[in-house]
């Protein structure tokens, strides 16, 4: 649907009604597309947002190595005595 933006000042509740529904709501000036009003995404769920992680947990288990160890890899910054060499 494209509607001038002089038009739209009076219909704006309607308009926006019609976008949150999906329908595409393009504002013209001087004949040409100006603006598109488009709906929000809506925020998932929590049960969405947990079954996202999950994927991303078993995915990232399959792909985990075990590395070197981090436990001393910077000892060679200090001295016998913990201080910076």
């Amino acid at each position: 649907m494209r509607v001038t933006v002089s038009e739209a000042k009076a219909q704006l509740t309607d308009l926006v009604r019609r976008a949150e529904r999906g329908e595409e709501v393009v504002l013209t000036r001087h004949g040409h597309a100006a603006v598109r009003l488009v709906p929000v995404a809506a925020k998932p769920s929590a049960a969405e947002k947990a079954a996202v992680l999950e994927s991303v947990r078993k995915s990232a288990a399959k792909k985990a190595r075990p590395g070197p160890s981090a436990a001393r890899s910077q000892d060679y910054l200090y001295d016998e005595y913990g201080l910076p060499k």
